[in-house]
């Protein structure tokens, strides 16, 4: 390997991101030692390496006896149970709380569906489909009711879209940085392949009043979840899914249909749809009054707050991990934008003062999460690593005393300042303010 193969082009040991693509580099993940010059490793052990084939007695236990038999649904294997969704709910209440995803744990930019996560107010309703339908009525020429088996007869579409909550990282907003992995505070974001009817098709068949300007989605849980959308978005590229990642939707995610508002705060995507109103206004509802509003330092009021604006975050080294010495590593994250596809995504090993760019896993998608990389090689001196994203309209990711400024600091919603990960000098990560 070659020296301008190393060369830095930002401070703290960042590599050009074409790095990535050379062969004979293999780079430390947060557990195991980099290897370099792999090639020739490889090939000194195949010099030394015995002739024929490997003693039958010394093979593991696994290739010496009958696999198990087939399954009807197949599961994560028991060495990978650890990988759970992480749960905080209401003592009082079981049924409403959060289950996060374990986004440091995950690769590519699909969530499973089982890791998805959750936001209940009071429980996952059992529900019969042959017995629910989608009623869409108010400020409508005819008022029409859909059941499960009318939508499954529709031409459908699919979208990879990612879904976060209004209140996914609000830890950030407090004084001192929170010290838990990344799914614990960033986990309410998770990414997948929705697949349903187009909502617009749906409008026009019961005929959209001209007086309509907005649309109340309502689910089927025993709260009765409802909140107001400008019927604009309604009609734009809202769906009724069915599916999530090729299966029927499973209940904690809104079986048997639920609404998918690309790019929008999770709330607006109603689970167990039951009803949507057409209406000449907002209902100003519970979840557009008293919650996702925020006070701001004018004393003013945010409010209908519906775009998740660009976000990133490093999730490999993040907290919990301890580097294995000085090396080559990749540093990998995250990235999406309720405003459309990510642009670029810059990463930083000074804490900011210097910033190289990140190669983009494809596909990079609207409204979808983008896997960046980026290789480094850490000297083992203290840093600090960052990440920032550029959307397609030229939004850039704020640093938190830029959030503050604008937002203040009784906010509560919409946190999505840059996040900063310490290493020292025993390899130990943890989130820092700077």
């Amino acid at each position: 390997m070659t020296q301008d193969a190393l060369r830095s082009v930002a401070g703290g040991g960042l590599l050009h991101r074409r790095t990535l693509l050379r062969r004979g580099l293999v780079f430390a993940a947060a557990t195991p030692a980099a290897v370099i010059g792999a090639e020739a490793a490889a090939a000194d052990a195949a010099a030394s390496a015995p002739a024929g084939p490997p003693d039958a007695a010394l093979r593991p236990e696994w290739m010496r006896a009958p696999g198990a038999p087939f399954t009807p649904y197949g599961q994560p294997s028991k060495h990978e149970r650890q990988v759970t969704r992480r749960i905080s709910g209401n003592r009082l209440l079981p049924g409403n709380g959060i289950a996060l995803t374990p986004l440091d744990e995950l690769e590519g930019i699909i969530t499973p569906t089982g890791l998805h996560f959750e936001r209940h107010h009071n429980g996952v309703p059992d529900i019969d489909p042959a017995r629910h339908e989608l009623l869409i009525h108010g400020r409508v020429k005819q008022p029409l009711g859909f059941k499960v088996e009318d939508l499954l007869r529709y031409p459908m579409r699919s979208h990879l879209i990612f879904i976060e909550c209004g209140g996914n990282s609000n830890a950030g907003w407090h004084p001192e940085p929170i010290q838990r992995p990344v799914g614990s505070f960033h986990g309410l974001v998770s990414c997948s392949e929705w697949t349903g009817v187009p909502l617009s098709v749906l409008l026009a068949e019961a005929g959209v009043d001209p007086q309509a300007s907005w649309g109340v989605a309502e689910g089927a849980d025993a709260f009765a979840m409802n909140i107001s959308l400008p019927l604009a978005k309604l009609m734009d590229d809202c769906i009724v899914a069915l599916y999530q990642n090729g299966e029927r939707i499973r209940p904690e995610n809104g079986y048997p249909m639920r609404l998918v508002v690309p790019g929008w705060e999770g709330v607006l995507n109603v689970k167990w749809l039951r009803s949507i109103e057409l209406a000449d206004q907002a209902v100003m509802a519970r979840n557009e009054t008293a919650k996702y509003t925020e006070l701001l330092p004018s004393g003013k009021a945010r409010q209908f707050t519906f775009m998740m604006d660009a976000k990133s975050l490093i999730t490999s080294p993040s907290h919990g991990y301890r580097m294995k010495g000085p090396n080559l590593y990749e540093i990998t994250g995250l990235a999406w934008s309720g405003r459309g596809r990510i642009k670029r995504v810059d990463v930083s090993a000074d804490g900011g003062r210097t910033w190289a760019q990140a190669a983009l896993q494809d596909p990079v998608l609207p409204r979808c999460m983008t896997r960046f990389r980026a290789p480094w090689k850490w000297d083992g001196k203290p840093v600090v690593l960052k990440s920032r994203a550029i959307d397609e309209t030229g939004y850039v990711q704020p640093e938190r005393t830029a959030l503050l400024a604008q937002r203040g600091t009784n906010g509560y919603f919409h946190y999505n300042a840059i996040v900063s990960w310490a290493i020292d000098e025993d390899g130990q990560v943890r989130h820092v303010y700077a």
